[in-house]
């Protein structure tokens, strides 16, 4: 008995599968580098911040101040910071801001009062932003 195959029933080896194999491997490289850059997106928006803020409240004093109340919450406590905090008109833009220094403390979450000066009848007040970046001309020390 002989150990050839019929050539008809057969065929030899070819390398038609080897450009499959290269456009699968091209496209799971893709798929891993557009879906770590989408965790990597995703981790910088809703990551938990090293400044996190709260407004406890807002009053309107008169046509032209209004106060606000917050909260700062730092997970370096012993860091300087200031927050930005903004008066807005009743449609949506902002009338007035002023910056407010956060000294180190001892403790995680402080609570500071802050009196907005506007240009226009304010509607509210809110807590723009805040930054372990300090300008000069805030630093306490």
């Amino acid at each position: 008995m002989s150990n050839a195959l019929p050539p008809d029933r057969y065929p030899t080896t070819t390398r038609i599968g080897d450009s499959r194999k290269w456009l699968v491997w091209v496209l799971t490289a893709l798929v891993i580098v557009v879906g770590g850059g989408i965790a990597y997106y995703a981790y910088e928006k809703f990551a938990v911040k090293d400044i996190d803020t709260e407004t406890i409240s807002f009053d309107i004093v008169n046509d032209a101040t209004v106060k606000i109340r917050f909260t700062v919450t730092r997970d370096d406590s012993e860091k300087e910071a200031v927050c930005i905090v903004r008066a807005r008109s009743k449609d949506g833009s902002e009338t007035g801001r002023r910056e407010v220094y956060v000294a180190p403390s001892p403790h995680q979450t402080l609570e500071f009062n802050a009196e907005i000066k506007t240009s226009q009848p304010p509607g509210m007040a809110d807590v723009y932003g805040c930054s372990f970046v300090v300008p000069e001309y805030l630093n306490k020390s």
